[in-house]
């Protein structure tokens, strides 16, 4: 029989939108769901015979959500190319579509365990990973799965189908999302999206049998406009900006996740407003690269949603926070932005994840919601309430480590130190395996910048 657990000795934050703070506030959960949330003299009360978790007078608050983030990229670090990357297109061509060609099942199995551990340990429990490994498709978005089930947090998965890898590429990306979407359709924790690479490297026949394939409701998350080099060849090639083009093959509605979405006019802007579709800021990953950064008041002005994601950056959705804030202001030179924009990401996030879960109370620390919680060792050094809590975030906790996750009542990383993953012995795996990955980065040639799907196809054709 299960035995409620109590976190306790926290300010805890109810929610992202508009929370409620209790000061020496606790949380209680038995399995899956909270049970109650106040002060924690009434939670103890009401729960005696309570398992304890000690917050260290930080922050409690609901688990974290990412919208957009890259497993695969984990073993990337420290990786030198061996030749120049003087632009987003190079470092696309040069880099990552030669990592991914490289991946084997091994690197996208401990790919996903380093990034699924870097998500407990920064509080994040419900994960959109955008995968893609063109030469181990088949089954590829099962070895990510297993990562966030070993993990212990959930999350929404796709493989990314493009056309730069051939014909038989993109039917093998297009059956994997198939595949992944009906094994997963009743899974409380973790389900499938369908995933697009960009519209640059995506065909209208690909477009149109992925609108014609998917099933009902089950979205697509694909990179829009990073780089004008979308937009350019998307315009060249098919008459069409990308957004242009999700929404005449029926793909841009309240289920569309468009990553990035820098280099986006008025016009499509109003589009993805008027279906519904969610706008996804990444602004570590768009500093590291160089390709601009989402104008978050411009798109809002024309009531988009925008969430957050990490990109591969990082697992931390904290830190990616801050970064939205200070890029704001630092790009707008006006020190006054950020408080009417920026806190709602984190709203975003995790309506949208809700939705794509089947899950209304996600985020919410109410009795009923799914018992995903962190405690985040920030304590307040001033009062915090509801008028003042995003200024503890952007000033305090972005900066802090997680204490505890929890995840769906199973408690994921306590005291700082992870439940179900060993770090250092994943560390030592994953060194063991990079060498043979890097070396088949190495042979792999890296081409000209790309030129659009129909070029990509007669290439890898007569290779």
């Amino acid at each position: 029989m299960s035995r409620p657990v109590v976190l306790g000795n926290g300010h805890i934050l109810s929610g992202w939108e508009d929370p409620s703070v209790v000061t020496g506030g606790a949380v209680a959960w038995e399995g899956e769901r909270i049970l109650a949330v106040g002060p924690e003299v009434e939670v103890l009360r009401a729960h005696p015979d309570a398992l304890y978790l000690d917050a260290g007078g930080g922050l409690i608050a609901p688990g974290l959500v990412n919208l957009h983030h890259h497993f695969y990229s984990s073993l990337a670090r420290g990786l030198d190319p061996g030749t120049p990357m003087r632009n987003f297109p190079e470092i696309l061509d040069r880099l990552w579509w030669r990592l991914d060609r490289a991946l084997d099942p091994d690197a996208v199995r401990i790919s996903a365990l380093l990034s699924a551990l870097d998500c407990v340990r920064w509080g994040c429990t419900t994960v959109f990973d955008h995968h893609a490994s063109p030469s181990c498709i088949p089954g590829s978005l099962d070895l990510v799965a297993g990562a966030l089930d070993t993990a212990g947090i959930g999350g929404v998965l796709c493989y990314e189908v493009t056309d730069r890898n051939g014909d038989f590429g993109a039917e093998q990306g297009i059956a994997e999302n198939l595949e992944f979407l009906a094994s997963r359709a009743g899974d409380p924790r973790i389900r499938g999206v369908f995933g697009l690479h960009a519209s640059f490297t995506v065909s209208d026949e690909t477009l149109a049998t992925v609108a014609a394939r998917r099933p009902a409701n089950a979205g697509v998350h694909v990179h829009v406009a990073e780089h004008p080099v979308d937009v350019e060849c998307s315009m060249e090639e098919f008459g069409a900006t990308p957004i242009q083009r999700l929404q005449r093959s029926g793909l841009l509605d309240e289920r569309a996740l468009l990553a990035h979405a820098i280099h986006v006019n008025d016009h499509d802007y109003r589009l993805a407003a008027d279906a519904g579709a969610v706008l996804i800021h990444n602004p570590e990953s768009n500093a590291n690269n160089g390709v601009g950064r989402l104008d978050l008041p411009r798109a809002a002005g024309f009531g988009c949603s925008i969430g957050l994601g990490t990109d591969g950056m990082s697992s931390s959705v904290l830190r990616a926070l801050r970064s939205a804030f200070l890029g704001l202001r630092g790009g707008s030179e006006d020190p006054e932005l950020g408080f009417e924009t920026v806190p709602g990401l984190l709203a975003t996030n995790t309506r949208v994840a809700g939705r794509f879960l089947d899950e209304p109370l996600l985020g919410q620390l109410v009795p009923g919601a799914p018992a995903d919680v962190i405690a985040v060792t920030s304590p307040p050094p001033t009062t915090i309430d509801s008028t003042n809590w995003f200024g503890h975030l952007a000033y305090g906790a972005a900066e802090a480590p997680v204490r505890h996750t929890v995840a769906r009542g199973s408690v994921v990383l306590q005291d700082y130190v992870p439940t179900g993953l060993d770090s250092e012995e994943l560390a030592a795996e994953a060194r063991s395996l990079a060498p043979a990955l890097w070396r088949r980065f190495h042979e792999l040639d890296w081409n000209t910048p790309y030129l659009g799907p129909a070029r990509a196809g007669r290439k890898e054709k007569t290779r």
